[in-house]
Parts: structure tokens; C-alpha cells; sequence
């Protein structure tokens, strides 16, 4: 088979190589690049180059660097920062997968070949005759959450060859095969966005603004902020307050207001019904038809635990989970990621509101 690989120096898309290469398929390395937001070139984007020319040397395999850097920098770093100057989170990861991974690149090189290959921790599965998006076998890894916005077309297009391997096995199998990146550490920043301090592109594109830090429930001023936009709900670090710990609850964006609750089990931080507009469904809507509530698994949030919920149709692409258990940090803005009630398809996903259901 011909295989398009994305690769990006890291470990986990070199181990995608060797084993492709293994079961004798025919390879061909992409690497894309994206420059700074200030237009320079970015100093880990070489390392991981250098690296990506070290694996196609070994396996003899033809690497391409390609760039989509000014289709990443207008639609998903400008998703990013309008979604934050609106008071709301945004999920640059789960654009960055749909309009540049498999969006962009599959229009421009991907569909020259039989397949694409990731090293997504995922997996696919075929049910009568349709390809849907199956969680990974490793729960901490799983990374279907950054993929549940991806178009069925697309999904169509894609192998992800690590969704049978625990994390632990693939470091193994990187020695095993002498992989000039066996030991290198994983990367943790934000899709494409390299070593940049998230803060820091915050600030070089918003700027600060003081405004006041309150406690939701006195009213009390306690301490100040440099801008609504560094902070979402859920948040516990980063706000430079004594006696905590403290959450973020609540943002007034128009008086750049922050408020925050005291306390690992405040309730302000928590709720069980969750919003969703613009429902995304990958392969189709496995309940149409189906007005009665269904029994759902559903992240919030990048994290390992599935937890389990109703969802509820309300009307159009509008819907409402109902979790068994109180969900910390409901943030607008994000989304809320679907599974069947056995965590293991991956259905899609919807975006957050800040919308209140009465029960």
C-alpha cells in the first residue's frame, strides 16, 4: 500500500515507520512546517527536522518538508485568538487535526496516496460496512478527543497504527529498533506551536489589561489579573492568590472581571448538565430517528477518564449531556466529545455554551 506518513521528529510517528516499513508497505515522510507568529523561523522545527532526516535515512524512505504556515496562522492560531478575546476556550489541537493535518494537507498531498498515517494514539473500526473512530488501548494516551472534529471523508483517509500499543510498548519497540529518537522526550505545547509560552503569545497578540480578581461568593476584591484572556473556568494555577486553593467560575468579558470560588470541593466549579451546539457527528448520527435520551461516555477535557451521561436531543444540531457525576470546569468554547456508553467509538462532538438547561 502506499502510505502518506506525517511525522514529527518525536518518537511515537517514527515507531508509525518502523512499523509500516515492517509489514512492507510503501512509505513516503511528510513533515509540515509552520514558522512563528512573528514570521521567524522556529529552533525546535529544526531539531525536529534533523531528527524526521535521520529516521527517512535510516529506513530509506523519501521525506518532504512542506508548509502550511500561513493557512495555519489564519485559520487556526485566528480561531484561537478570537475565541479567547471573546471570553470563551478554545481547542487549537482539535482545529489544527481537521483544517491542517487532514484538512489542507490531505487536499495538497495526502490524496496522492492509498492512505495517510498518523501518530495519533487512536484506532478506526469498520461496522457494517461504515469506518468509525475507535479509542486507543491506552487510556492516558488516547488522543481521539484532538480528532473528533474530522470530517468522515476524512477519517476515510487515515490509519492510526499505534491505537493497539500501550505508550510503555511503543518506547520499548523505539530501542528494540535502534530509533535515533528512542529517548526523546515527548512534546507537550500546543499543536505546531513548538517550545512558544502560550502566555506569552497571549500577550504579544491581546496584550494585558488589569482588572480585579473577585470571590464569587462575598463579592470581595482579592487580587488582580493582567486580562480575562489568560484565564478559563476550571482554572486553579497560574492566578497568584494566597489561601487557596482557588478556581476560576466565572469571567464578566466586559468589564474584564475574573471570579473565583475557595476550595477543592466548591460547587461553583461543578455542574452536570452541559450544553452543546453545533453537534458534529463523525460517521452519522448512530441515534437518529431517536428522541429519547441515550446512554453516552463523554471528555470535557483532555483527560483519561470517560465519564458516563445522557444525551439529550433537543433540536437541530443542539443537544445536552446529563452526567451521573458532578464535571469540573465546564468551560464555553470547548467541546464536549461523545463515545457510546462502553468508551469505545468515538461519535464526535459539540461545542460548548454557556447556556443554562431547566430541568
Amino acid at each position: 500500500m502506499k502510505i502518506a506518513v506525517l511525522i514529527s521528529g518525536g518518537v511515537d510517528s517514527a515507531v508509525v515507520v518502523h512499523k509500516l516499513k515492517e509489514e512492507g508497505h510503501d512509505l513516503h515522510l511528510f513533515y509540515i512546517r509552520i514558522g512563528m507568529d512573528n514570521g521567524e523561523g522556529d529552533c525546535s522545527a529544526e531539531e525536529d527536522i534533523e531528527m524526521c532526516s535521520l529516521i527517512a535515512h535510516k529506513y530509506g524512505l523519501p521525506l518532504e518538508i512542506v508548509s502550511l504556515h500561513e493557512e495555519y496562522w489564519e485559520n487556526v492560531m485566528q480561531y484561537a485568538l478570537t475565541t479567547v478575546k471573546a471570553g470563551l476556550t478554545p481547542n487549537p489541537d482539535m482545529m489544527c487535526n481537521k483544517m491542517i493535518k487532514f484538512g489542507y494537507f490531505e487536499q495538497r498531498w495526502g490524496k496522492d496516496f492509498d492512505i495517510t498515517a498518523t501518530g495519533h494514539y487512536a484506532s478506526t473500526r469498520i461496522i457494517d460496512g461504515t469506518k468509525y473512530l475507535a479509542t486507543a488501548i491506552d487510556p492516558v494516551k488516547d488522543q481521539t478527543d484532538f480528532l473528533a472534529q474530522i470530517s468522515y471523508e476524512q477519517l476515510k483517509h487515515l490509519t492510526f497504527p499505534l491505537g493497539d500499543m500501550p505508550k510503555s510498548q511503543v518506547r520499548e519497540l523505539a530501542i528494540e529498533a535502534a530509533l535515533p529518537n528512542a529517548y526523546r522526550k515527548d512534546s507537550q505545547g500546543i499543536c505546531f506551536l513548538g517550545k512558544i509560552n502560550y502566555n506569552d503569545f497571549i500577550r504579544r497578540h491581546l496584550g494585558e489589561k488589569k482588572g480585579n480578581i473577585i470571590e464569587l461568593e462575598t463579592g470581595k476584591k482579592i487580587g488582580e489579573h493582567k486580562g480575562f484572556w489568560f484565564h478559563t473556568i476550571g482554572q486553579r494555577k497560574g492566578l497568584g492568590l494566597s489561601g487557596g486553593p482557588w478556581y476560576v467560575v466565572k469571567k464578566n468579558v466586559q468589564d474584564n472581571v475574573i471570579y473565583v470560588s475557595n476550595g477543592y470541593d466548591t460547587d461553583k466549579q461543578y455542574g452536570k448538565i452541559i450544553h452543546l451546539d453545533e453537534m458534529h457527528f463523525i460517521s452519522g448520527n448512530p441515534w437518529e430517528g431517536t428522541t429519547a435520551p441515550v446512554d453516552i461516555t463523554f471528555k470535557n477535557r483532555h483527560m483519561p477518564e470517560f465519564m458516563k451521561a445522557k444525551l439529550i436531543h433537543l433540536g437541530e444540531r443542539e443537544y445536552y449531556i446529563e452526567s451521573e457525576r458532578k464535571v469540573q470546569g465546564i468551560a464555553p468554547g470547548q467541546f464536549a466529545v461523545i463515545y457510546d456508553a462502553a468508551s469505545q467509538l468515538c461519535y464526535g462532538s459539540g461545542l460548548i455554551t454557556g447556556q443554562k438547561i431547566e430541568l
